[in-house]
């Protein structure tokens, strides 16, 4: 039986008691104009520094963004005394160099998913983040968005029933060009860890962390993952099938089910988002079969990520080391699960260079 109405999202509002930070910025790229857009404008949190290995990079950033301080070296924004938080928005290959920086300095750190290359790299920093008393979190802004708390209430109240599988998406069209970041291998590029981490943490986040991971995709001819299916088992009971590519766009939803009912995301579901739940039985005495939300704050596509930036700022405030809602436990064990798969296909790659390995069947190229 489906509830009479779905519960109100727990919003991550401005001007709710969190502290007004100050924000320093490493790597100011294109996500990072995004971030900081969004903060200045829907947030108390404010940008006081940015840094790059160009000056000018940097001198830019700071001009377009209206940040005061504009550095040429990462140890000196770190250092800074108007510096409360750092957010790492440079390639993946440099986080945990990074990410470790800030937190020596005695920052706190937000850094851009995924947290780090490897569940081993995740580690590292989770302890020294929690040695140094300092709040570390991977930006993972799905998290933090009014459909996700929403989603997350049903579960918590077994809406759903006994959640017996979850599917999620994520595919985009990237050029196939060798010096696209994701498709150099030095820098952490492929898909898994840039666009499948979106449907693995939202498997992690309904089901916790699989019992079983099984890998079937291919490769570029740079060697990293262009596309793979990930089945990944949770208990003898639940199931699971994330896919992702980088070689073409895909619908990007996301549901799960259970044995009372299930919700279906529209397109993007890692973004502001709407969706439906929807009642196994057709005949569902409270004479609805679904309801829907759909997202009314205001903040669609790159705006919504203030709700971190804020988020962030009330776990600092409230005394917190990590995200309550993404735990450090738990992006290490997603990026376990993303290790376990790029394992099986690079094996795959690297023990036939054609064709369909009968172990993993990953197609591979020449």
């Amino acid at each position: 039986m489906l509830p009479t109405h779905l519960p109100d999202p727990e919003l991550f509002l401005p001007g709710t008691g969190e502290p007004a930070l100050r924000w320093g910025l490493i790597g100011p790229g294109w996500i990072a104009g995004k971030f900081v857009g969004a903060a200045h404008a829907h947030t108390a949190q404010r940008f006081t520094a940015v840094a790059s290995r160009s000056l000018g990079r940097a001198s830019s950033f700071a001009a377009a963004h209206g940040i005061e301080n504009a550095l040429d070296s990462y140890e000196a924004l770190v250092a800074h005394p108007e510096v409360d938080v750092v957010y790492v928005a440079t390639p993946q290959s440099q986080h945990l160099e990074l990410g470790l920086l800030a937190i020596a300095a005695g920052k706190h750190v937000l850094i851009e998913k995924p947290l780090a290359l490897t569940a081993d790299e995740a580690q590292q920093l989770a302890d020294a983040a929690r040695a140094a008393g300092v709040l570390a979190m991977e930006a993972m802004w799905s998290r933090y968005l009014p459909q996700t708390s929403v989603v997350r209430q049903l579960l918590d109240d077994g809406a759903l029933g006994t959640v017996d599988q979850v599917h999620a998406d994520h595919g985009q069209a990237i050029p196939a060009d060798p010096q696209h970041r994701l498709y150099r291998p030095e820098l952490g590029g492929g898909a898994l860890l840039d666009l499948g981490i979106y449907p693995l943490q939202f498997d992690s986040m309904v089901l916790g962390a699989p019992t079983a991971v099984t890998a079937v995709g291919g490769m570029t001819e740079t060697g990293v993952d262009a596309f793979s299916t990930l089945v990944l088992s949770h208990g003898k009971d639940a199931q699971s099938t994330v896919t992702t590519t980088m070689l073409t766009n895909t619908p990007t939803r996301a549901s799960i089910s259970g044995s009372v009912a299930r919700v279906e995301f529209e397109s993007f579901f890692y973004t502001p988002s709407s969706f439906r739940l929807l009642a196994n039985n057709p005949n569902d005495p409270t004479g609805g079969t679904s309801l829907e939300f759909t997202d009314t704050s205001g903040l669609r596509l790159f705006a919504a990520l203030s709700w971190e930036a804020t988020a962030l700022a009330r776990f600092v405030g409230e005394g917190r080391t990590e995200s309550p809602l993404h735990t450090l436990d738990e992006t290490v064990s997603i990026l376990a699960t993303i290790d376990s798969a790029k394992a099986q296909l690079d094996d795959a790659h690297g023990t036939r260079s054609t064709g369909v390995d009968s172990t993993h069947g990953v197609t591979v190229d020449a």
